[in-house]
């Protein structure tokens, strides 16, 4: 029990420290939370968190480990999750918003919550550096004489755990400065802002190196 413990309570300590170093994630979730309201940044929050879950799976099942033995596969993907982070940071700084958005009914509502969900999403599902990370990541933490494929994937899922609350707690943290935030001269200011850090983060991506 011991052997299992604590690998677990490592991998634990060492991903939660990971969840809460901001990144991509957290800027996307933060400025979804103040544009869009709470709602559509619990939704974004679920996109991202469903695309580590793909990628854990095929970290646990060995699919990931084709980007880590392909460049040119590592490239491609790359080239594409740059692309769109910087797409939608020049969206932002060339097109701040004014205001947040309206409260327009639940058909609205769903409407902007499913294209939250799809941006989360596809944040993750395009940047390949998340499956090498678990490739290169989890392994470090099992134990022997377990299952690897389950013990990988029940790993991964405690990643996806801790980095749901942790991102749910950024979303409730916004809705008390809720006044302040809806301000126009602050909602264009943190559009320009995130646009800024997904550009930033487009670029690095563009110019890492296939491991």
């Amino acid at each position: 029990m011991t052997d299992i413990l604590l690998p677990l309570l490592a991998f634990t300590a060492a991903a939660a420290v990971l969840t809460i170093t901001p990144g991509a994630d957290t800027a996307m979730v933060l400025r979804t939370s103040t544009s869009d309201g709470p709602r559509a940044g619990v939704a974004t929050a679920l996109g991202i968190c469903l695309g580590l879950l793909v990628w854990g799976a095929g970290a646990a099942f060995g699919l990931t480990a084709l980007l880590a033995a392909s460049a040119l596969a590592f490239t491609v993907l790359k080239w594409l999750g740059a692309a769109y982070l910087v797409y939608l940071g020049v969206r932002l700084l060339l097109r701040p918003r004014s205001a947040l958005a309206p409260d327009g009914g639940s058909a609205a509502n769903r409407a902007g919550s499913l294209g939250a969900f799809r941006r989360g999403l596809l944040t993750n599902l395009l940047n390949p550096k998340v499956g090498v990370f678990y490739i290169s990541f989890l392994p470090q933490f099992i134990p022997h004489g377990v299952n690897v494929a389950a013990f990988s994937l029940f790993l991964a899922g405690v990643h996806v755990a801790l980095s749901l609350i942790w991102l749910c707690l950024l979303v409730a943290l916004t809705v008390p400065l809720a006044r302040v935030l809806s301000r126009p001269a602050v909602v264009r200011g943190l559009d320009r802002l995130t646009g800024c850090v997904f550009v930033g983060f487009g670029l690095r991506l563009a110019l890492s190196e296939h491991p």
